[in-house]
């Protein structure tokens, strides 16, 4: 059925309604275009003035099984009529809840056991630099309160994920920010400048090292990373740096906090990128493609060794109203059963590979493009001035909304660029839309970041 048919009141200014009432995050008072998506199907959304788009972002990189899968809202609607929502505080839980922790068990790489259930990334990641400090409280270590993050990391908007993120952006106008936090240099090869010449992974790691003996080990609760850094423009490690990193922690008594709120679900071709890195953290933190974003749904997954202290004595004291919702479990459990019946998980490694060799077919020959990067679903083409110098281009949203407005293909921009995360289902003829939308933007983008008409 045609968008135009169906049942919007067009008496009514949306988007006036829009600018009068909505605080929308980071968008500036002086941007008065709003596009108001009315319907998706597969990687297909559409306004409710009819134009069709092509979502390469899948959302906010969640939307593994793609837009507008009815079974999962018949799901939805079937767990509503039985038991919409009860606490899952205290002694109660609900059935889906506990049969989706024990698949997630089940799912996980070793040493992973024990779930707990929150909203989102954002509750997750705060639930997890809790549980750290907390597990050694527990143990006696009081003093492990230090937390390591990274500098251009991303670990959402709560407080304490906002001083983990390694952006200056998330702390200007909120501070004073959560104390005993530490900034380390990112894994980031293309930016070879960051390490003084040497290789990337062994200065890292020893930086890594000369920071634990500074603070003191005895200090430092967890470090918490992201396996590919998303928002700083999908940057891949190098293979041995996550593995090289777990040993110095583990050697250290430090716990090692996956952020897998991106990578979880099979976006990188595993159900978890440590299982792709070939680490064992200690706690990982998933979201969004657990739902595939048809409800918001969060789960912190923790060794046997975190979950004792945190269920010892009176248990581990804090809790969201929204844990262990029982319509959120039963559609984590209806999106991955779709995940496993369609062979998502080896698609994401196969249409990935493919857009990946598009991207670099169509771009790597453009003098603003200095590198296409990539893992299954999550791609990154970093925009530079000029490729020697490497300099970042200046304003890469003005690339992404061309994208949008000229070719209907939706991406993301990035501090240094832009970024993909499509639904593990796209197909090869849209990944060519993608790609060919692309270039035909990039080739009218001037180095100080204006896309010609």
């Amino acid at each position: 059925m045609s968008l135009t048919t169906q049942a919007v009141d067009v008496s009514v200014d949306l988007a006036a309604v829009d600018r009068d009432r909505i605080i929308h995050p980071y968008l500036p008072s002086t941007t008065q275009e709003r596009v108001i998506m009315a319907r998706g199907q597969g990687s297909a959304l559409w306004d409710t003035e009819g134009r069709e788009y092509l979502d390469a972002t899948g959302g906010l990189w969640l939307a593994q099984v793609g837009h507008g899968r009815k079974e999962l809202a018949d799901v939805a609607a079937a767990q509503m009529r039985e038991l919409e929502y009860f606490t899952s505080f205290w002694e109660f839980s609900n059935t889906p809840a506990i049969t989706l922790a024990d698949r997630l068990a089940g799912l996980a790489p070793d040493p992973i056991s024990h779930v707990y259930f929150t909203s989102g990334g954002s509750e997750g990641v705060e639930a997890a630099l809790k549980m750290a400090r907390y597990h050694h409280h527990r143990r006696g270590e009081g003093d492990r309160t230090w937390i390591l993050a990274r500098r251009n990391a991303y670990h959402g908007i709560a407080f304490g994920g906002a001083t983990a993120n390694g952006f200056p952006l998330y702390h200007e106008g909120f501070g004073p920010m959560l104390p005993h936090v530490e900034h380390l240099t990112p894994p980031w090869p293309y930016r070879q400048d960051l390490f003084e010449g040497d290789d990337c992974t062994d200065f890292c790691i020893d930086e890594l090292e000369k920071t634990i003996e500074r603070i003191g080990a005895k200090n430092i609760a967890a470090m918490i990373g992201e396996p590919i850094m998303g928002v700083a423009g999908m940057v891949v490690p190098p293979g041995d740096y996550w593995p090289r990193v777990q040993e110095v922690l583990r050697r250290n008594g430090i716990l090692l906090i996956f952020d897998e709120v991106v990578t979880a679900y099979g976006r990188v071709g595993n159900w978890f990128a440590a299982q792709h890195f070939g680490v064992q953290p200690d706690i990982i933190v998933t979201a969004k493609g657990i739902t595939s974003g048809y409800f918001p749904l969060g789960a912190v997954l923790t060794s046997e060794q975190v979950a004792e202290t945190m269920r010892s004595e009176h248990g581990f004291p804090m809790g969201y109203t929204y844990n262990g919702h029982p319509t959120g479990c039963a559609v984590a459990l209806a999106n991955l059963d779709i995940i496993e019946r369609e062979g998502l998980l080896e698609r994401a490694g196969e249409i990935g590979t493919y857009l990946l060799a598009r991207l670099h077919q169509e771009l790597q020959d453009l003098p603003i493009v200095g590198e296409v990067r990539g893992i299954g679903m999550m791609l990154g083409i970093e925009l530079v001035t000029d490729t020697s110098s490497r300099t970042p281009l200046p304003n890469p949203q003005a690339v992404a909304d061309a994208a949008r407005r000229d070719h209907g293909v939706i991406v993301r921009d990035s501090s240094q660029g832009i970024v993909l995360s499509p639904a593990l289902t796209l197909t090869h003829e849209e990944a060519d839309r993608v790609a060919i939308a692309l270039r035909a933007v990039l080739e009218r983008t001037s180095t100080d970041g204006t896309v010609r008409s």
